[in-house]
């Protein structure tokens, strides 16, 4: 049995929590959070032992869930890392590049597993695409939500769009060349609404746009490739192929014929990948369990933490001098 231990036990760390009790092979030995408020309900819902000392749950257990607010992750982490505990922490890595890369250099001097919850690379819509050649040479994304003051201590660069930006890096294999972008804070002290332009060596360009003041939710992302338009719906967990085919090649039943001049004739192909029904939470913490049991690399590195952080931030100082430069 592999002995869990989990820091945070507010919102998304009850979810943990209740995702980490439908897991196999987990001993779930306790929680550790400062505020008896959320503690007590908790311990009311879970069942769960709460741990008042933090040190006593570390060296109690195997592996330890980082789930508290991301000013405390730095400091937690190191903690973990120093008593040499595997740890599963939640994104942003840390609060700050210096804390981030500072935890880099403990993760591999500690010589354990750390795994980024960057758990959009469990959704289900985006799975379904796995069997898929991704090698998009443009991308739209768009990450929308309703107002929530939980999460308004960070920019919205930080507490959305890092999900779209490790998407990105994941599937552009290729360095950052060029970052613009701009953002406008409305309500609370950092942005609410940014948008950012990512150039690669390679000539790949991403545009993503996050917005946490909106009216509807919207989580998806397009490809566009050789040949090839992949449409990802993380919100809906849909996914859709739209390929060019050359005409007398084999239909199927979505397909259709398209006159693209000169006599010439395609099909487009239209492909609908199933999508399995699966909780990417759980997904991802079971994947990270299984890393630590096999000894292989878990799925989402502390270096992709890292890359996700840097890029995010390179896009909070082109916000800032876009700002200034228009403030004056």
């Amino acid at each position: 049995m592999l002995k869990v231990g989990i820091l945070g036990a507010g919102h998304l760390g009850k979810i943990h929590i209740q995702q980490w009790k439908e897991i196999a092979g987990i001993e779930l030995v306790g929680f550790f959070d400062p505020n008896d408020e959320n503690a007590a309900g908790t311990i009311a819902q879970y069942q769960v032992p709460r741990y008042t000392d933090l040190e006593q749950l570390i060296h109690s257990v195997d592996a330890v869930d980082i789930v508290a607010p991301t000013t405390a992750h730095y400091e937690l982490a190191k903690i973990c890392l120093l008593n040499g505990k595997h740890i599963f922490i939640e994104k942003p890595l840390a609060h700050t590049l210096d804390e981030a890369r500072e935890l880099v250099t403990l993760v591999n001097e500690a010589n354990v597993k750390c795994q980024v919850g960057h758990v959009e690379r469990y959704n289900p819509a985006f799975l379904a695409l796995k069997n898929e050649s991704l090698q998009p040479m443009f991308i739209e994304a768009h990450r929308l939500a309703q107002f929530n003051p939980r999460g308004t201590d960070v920019a919205v660069i930080l507490d959305l769009m890092i999900h779209d930006i490790d998407i990105v890096l994941h599937l552009v294999k290729s360095p950052v060349k060029r970052i613009s972008a701009s953002g406008v804070s409305v309500i609370s002290e950092t942005a609410d609404i940014a948008n950012a332009r990512i150039e690669f060596d390679n000539g790949c360009v991403a545009n993503l746009t996050a917005s946490r003041i909106s009216l509807k939710k919207m989580r998806k992302m397009r490809l566009f490739q050789r040949d090839a338009y992949i449409g990802i719906d993380f919100l809906d967990k849909k996914a859709e192929v739209i390929r060019l085919k050359d005409e007398g090649m084999k239909q199927g039943m979505l397909d259709f014929p398209l006159d693209i001049g000169n006599g010439e004739k395609k099909i487009i192909s239209v492909q609908m990948p199933e999508v399995e029904n699966t909780n990417a939470i759980r997904m991802e913490l079971a994947d990270f369990a299984a890393a630590v049991r096999q000894g292989r690399q878990t799925a989402v590195t502390v270096h992709d933490g890292y890359h996700a952080m840097d890029v995010a931030h390179q896009i909070l100082r082109k916000m800032s001098q876009h700002n200034e430069l228009h403030n004056v």
